[in-house]
């Protein structure tokens, strides 16, 4: 069910090839396990994983070490949609240019046709996160397309999208159906990443604001309202909580705050000053019930009616959920 999968490198001196390109054992951030077929994801992706372990091993490029931060390759990551042909190969290494990148290219092109597009993402931080600070695109288009409902997404190798494509829009529609979005109202949609969330309500209300942290997700947000043919929406980079401190008290008032926060959930202060709009509803859907909790108590405290919480399976045989529901203001 996943359009997402991230695969790692790690040296390991007691296999024969001298590293690993797998999966994390359950609690080990340094140990690596070789994967030949994961059922989350197609066997064409599973492909992608083991035609490239070879190619590393047959080329001898150096894997990176999380203990001496030393060496090259640092993580695979697959993207793949459900609802179009589209499949994308992300390497992402320590600084410098890939080796052997044309034969790589033509090698997996040949070896698995399905991959429409290779990019590569150099990043040298000591941090072990599956992102990169320089880009390359290396062939296609750089990104892929996903559909939800009638719309079109494009998802590029950084961007925030939810990794179960068909969950999402039991997801959304849920968090809809809640709402009950009205023809006048303005929403401000919080943590918009590519504009998902906000691009789908936007035909039901006035007008749309979205806020994300992260450069390249407003980037690809605004392309997607574009894609969509969306005009009464509009996209601001920077911290939610510092946005919502600039909001003029003169304009007209938000009547709906959409939140889709991290695991982390809101920031005090970001929490403090939504309330301080005072808009008549607010969605709020979560991937963390411990700090939804923590969140609903300070906005139910702040005048506001919690209507049902409904759980949304988005991870199948795990213990994760989503959680979404609709506070209104007494």
């Amino acid at each position: 069910y996943r359009n997402k999968m991230e695969f790692s490198f790690n040296v390991d001196t007691s296999e024969e090839r001298g590293f690993t390109l797998g999966l994390h054992e359950r609690g080990r951030f340094d140990k690596i396990f070789d994967l030949d077929h994961c059922h989350l994801q197609s066997k064409a992706a599973s492909t992608v994983v083991g035609w490239t372990r070879e190619f590393i091993r047959e080329k001898r490029i150096p894997v990176y070490d999380v203990f001496e931060h030393t060496g090259f390759m640092r993580f695979l990551m697959i993207r793949q949609s459900k609802r179009t042909s589209d499949l994308m190969v992300n390497l992402v290494t320590n600084y410098g240019d890939f080796p052997h990148r044309e034969r790589y290219v033509a090698g997996l092109r040949e070896a698995v046709p399905q991959v429409s597009t290779i990019v590569h993402n150099q990043n040298g931080q000591k941090s072990n996160i599956a992102t990169g600070e320089i880009e390359k695109i290396l062939y296609g288009r750089g990104f892929i397309e996903e559909c939800l409902f009638e719309s079109r997404f494009r998802i590029n190798s950084n961007a925030f999208f939810q990794t179960n494509t068909i969950q999402t829009e039991t997801l959304y529609r849920t968090g809809f159906d809640l709402l009950e979005p009205q023809k006048n109202e303005r929403v401000l949609d919080l943590y918009c990443g590519t504009g998902s969330i906000g691009i789908l309500v936007a035909p039901y209300v006035e007008e749309v604001v979205g806020v994300e942290l992260v450069a390249d997700a407003i980037a690809v947000a605004k392309e997607n309202a574009a894609l969509n043919e969306i005009k009464n929406i509009n996209f601001f980079e920077g911290n939610v909580k510092d946005y919502l401190k600039s909001i003029d008290p003169t304009q007209p008032p938000f009547d709906v705050v959409i939140i889709d926060p991290p695991r982390a959930g809101l920031h005090p202060k970001a929490l403090k000053r939504m309330l301080q709009l005072t808009p008549k509803r607010i969605l709020y859907i979560s991937c963390n019930p411990s700090t939804f909790a923590r969140d609903a108590r300070s906005i139910v405290d702040a005048g506001y009616e919690r209507s049902v919480v409904k759980p949304i399976d988005m991870f199948p045989h795990t213990r994760h959920i989503e959680l979404v529901t609709v506070f209104k203001r007494n």
